[in-house]
């Protein structure tokens, strides 16, 4: 749902604010989390995680917050914004350069974007989305950097990114495996982008929601063993 809808929820919803890339297994999780608690209803705010902590420190009404990386929901702790001890590592991802799956470019490796073939790279933005600070930071590392910035198409979101690659807009992408799994008819992974620190998100019950013990639940429910099915089925690891 928009930002803007956030403070019409229903007292009974738990309204949780999640990574852009969660968008497909958290709206099947949905459901069975509704049937197993009648009455309650789950609303769900995606977009890129730096953009929802904003949303959340200007008092949205959020119950549960879920990150695509670490480094968002440090700073979310650090401003007081998380219910103590609920915060917890619920899956892992992977990042991968994709390309579309219709007359994409053949690449083995990071310095393979360097070819002249490769005009245009969909990036999230390294300062607003994760997925771009892992791609930037891997490139660094590789010091290609500089050679691959003059070519980003830079998203909002990762999801974005996928877009641009399936549309054909960019010759190449950096998104998580799980997205290049939800577009796996227009895309296809080209390689995996070994990153310094693993791709674990976080989730954590916020402070200022209205249905803290509804967040709660949502946090065991994405735990459980239904859950962690659900998010298996969309490619997502074991944290």
């Amino acid at each position: 749902m928009a930002a803007g809808s956030l403070s019409l929820a229903h007292a009974a919803d738990v309204t949780v604010s999640a990574a852009a890339s969660l968008t497909n297994a958290f709206k099947e999780l949905a459901p069975a989390f509704e049937a197993a608690h009648p009455g309650t209803k789950v609303q769900f705010n995606f977009a890129a995680s730096d953009a929802l902590l904003a949303q959340i420190a200007k008092g949205a009404p959020v119950d549960v917050f879920a990150s695509a990386d670490q480094e968002i929901m440090d700073k979310a702790q650090q401003q007081k914004l998380l219910v103590d001890g609920t915060r917890r590592n619920f899956v892992a991802n992977a990042l991968v350069v994709i390309t579309p799956a219709e007359q994409g470019v053949a690449l083995t490796s990071l310095a393979d974007l360097q070819q002249p073939s490769v005009k245009r790279i969909a990036i999230g933005k390294p300062e607003g989305v994760p997925a771009g600070r892992y791609a930037k930071g891997a490139l660094e590392k590789a010091n290609l950097w500089a050679a691959v910035e003059p070519k980003a198409v830079y998203a909002q979101n990762v999801r974005q990114a996928l877009d641009y690659v399936s549309r054909g807009e960019t010759e190449a992408g950096f998104v998580y495996a799980t997205d290049a799994f939800v577009q796996k008819d227009k895309v296809r992974i080209l390689f995996s982008v070994p990153t310094e620190t693993p791709i674990s998100y976080p989730i954590a019950v916020t402070n200022g929601g209205p249905n803290a013990e509804g967040g709660k639940q949502f946090l065991d429910f994405v735990a459980s063993a239904a859950g962690q099915a659900v998010l298996a089925k969309y490619g997502f690891q074991k944290p």
